[in-house]
Parts: structure tokens; sequence; C-alpha cells
């Protein structure tokens, strides 16, 4: 059995960072795997909030991550293999529950059969599974990150993140559908909307590395998803207007929804978390509140547990 691999959580389509910018949170998925020489089909035994998916072994994103990486290797696939995987990440809600999987399932192979990937190939190889890369960067390299597909490939550089910002995640106790919230978006966008959206962007990569409050409000009010997918999550203009009026930066949906994450200083951070909870329940909603001072680092193998930020990347090209 290999050591184990841990996979944080992350939100990616951080504000106006659509598809490319993503941050690592403090839940974890942890996993380890036994491989066997017999043949059979891959055994799952999952735990946490894993426990209550049923998916058959071949559409589960730990063995989905698992055959990819051996793919990329160019390896054929091994015998029988188990994976034990354990997570404390919410499932459905935005917060790169399947990013984590597929990730910690192509770390495994990688340590286990001594496949001699590199993260920059493991982050290119769980993109390719999950769709876009954000949230997969993020669980990789941990840190806010920015991801963009080059002539040269996949990059991925890390963004600095101003020490007095704190991310405060809000979890409705429902899942969002993300393939229905991706179906929402339109296929096109005026001119006018597409050249805001760039400089909101911007705004966002600034407003984090220096906790400017005028320019993280603009990079956290995005213009290419939110506004298509807001009527999906019951309460949502109330939650980040009330995020707002305590203190905070900004709020946005994490992912695709349902969770809603807000930016907030140090000082306000308190306030604006009872204040997410309190606007959910409100309109009748429990919510959860994840309270991340920082971001934490990427996924390891066989790290003890903990939430110690990783030195950051610079820049990688997958």
């Amino acid at each position: 059995m290999t050591t184990p691999v841990r996979v944080p959580a992350t939100s990616s389509n951080l504000g106006a960072g659509f598809d490319c910018i993503g941050v690592a949170l403090d839940r974890w998925l942890t996993a380890s795997v036994t491989v066997a020489a017999t043949a059979g089909d891959a055994v799952i035994h999952r735990g946490g909030r894993l426990a209550a998916l049923t998916l058959p072994p071949e559409d589960d994103l730990l063995v989905r991550g698992f055959r990819a990486a051996c793919a990329g290797a160019g390896k054929a696939l091994p015998g029988r293999v188990t994976i034990d995987a354990a997570s404390d990440i919410p499932v459905g809600c935005g917060l790169g529950s399947s990013a984590a999987a597929i990730v910690a399932g192509a770390l495994l192979a990688d340590a286990a059969l001594e496949l001699g990937l590199s993260r920059e190939r493991v982050t290119e190889i769980a993109a390719e599974v999950e769709g876009h890369p954000d949230n997969v960067a993020a669980a990789v390299y941990g840190g806010a990150v920015l991801s963009v597909r080059t002539p040269a490939g996949l990059r991925t550089a890390a963004l600095p993140v101003a020490p007095d910002l704190v991310f405060l995640v809000a979890v409705p106790p429902f899942p969002s559908d993300t393939r229905a919230a991706r179906a929402a978006l339109p296929k096109v966008l005026p001119h006018a909307d597409a050249v805001v959206a760039a400089s909101r962007a911007a705004a966002l990569v600034q407003g984090l590395a220096t906790g400017d409050r005028d320019l993280l409000a603009a990079g956290l009010d995005d213009l290419l998803h939110v506004p298509y997918r807001r009527a999906r999550i019951p309460g949502y203009d109330a939650v980040v207007a009330a995020a707002r009026g305590a203190g905070a930066y900004g709020a946005t949906l994490s992912g695709a929804g349902s969770a809603i994450l807000a930016i907030a200083p140090r000082e306000r951070a308190g306030a604006v978390g009872a204040a997410l909870l309190a606007a959910w329940r409100a309109v009748g909603i429990e919510a959860e509140l994840l309270r991340c001072e920082r971001p934490v680092g990427g996924a390891t193998v066989g790290a003890v547990r903990g939430t110690t930020h990783h030195a950051p990347l610079t820049s990688h090209n997958a």
C-alpha cells in the first residue's frame, strides 16, 4: 500500500477568473492504494463525505485519475487496484471534490507504479479528465493559481495573496448540477461585456496581491458565469449582499455553486461569516461555514496532516 495522498479542496472560477483562477482551501481528501497482480475490477472503499457515493468503479473519479495517469505515462494498467479514500470536502457544492479525486487517483498511480510523472504532467493529465484546469492546478500546487493554455501547453503560475485576506465559504446542504450550470452559459457575449470581464480579471489578480478593496470588489463581480447561474442558488443575492454589508470585499459563487465564497479583511471575517449564515438562515437554509485564514498547500504524498502553506511555485509549463 502506498503512503497516503492528501489533496485539498479548491474554489475555482474565483470571481472574474472563470476557468482560470483557483485557490486551495483547508478541507482534504486522503487516499491510499493497493495493487495486486491478480486481474479484476477496481475496488473503492469510501469514507467521510464520499461514503454516500455509489458510482461503479469505472465511473469513480479516483479510478479515472489512476487510469489516466497510467495512460499518460504509457504504462499498462496493473492488476486489481483497491483504493481506500476518505474526504471532508463537501461533494457537488463547488469546492473541487471532483478535481481532488482525479488528482488523488493520478498521484496514487504515480507513487504505486513509479511512473515518474512531474507535477506539471499530473496537472495536465488531471485537467484533461476534469475538462478545465483551475480546480486541478490549485489542488496540485496549493495557494492561489492562474492556469492558461498556451501554444506551448498548459502554464500555471502562483498568484500572491495579501496576508490580511480571509476566505469564507458558506456551503448549503444541497449540491449544484455542474453540467446543468455549464449548459446555462451563453455561447457568445457582447464585445463590451468581454472587455469589462477582462479588466475585472486583471483587477482580481492585483487585488489578491495587494488587498485593495476596490480592486477586489471589482474582481469578485463576475460577468462570465455568475449572472447566468445565480438564479439556480436560492438566496444567492441576499447572501452576497449580507457578506458585503458585513464588510467583505465581495462574494461570489465557488466554482459553479452551490457554495458562496467571500473574501474579507481579517478584522471583519467573523462578522462576514456570521452574516453569510444568517442570510441563508433567513431563507430557510442552514449552511456550513468554512473559514480559511490562508490558502493551503497543495497535494502531497506521505504528508503529515496539517495546513502549512507550501513554498509557492513561480510558473510551470505542463
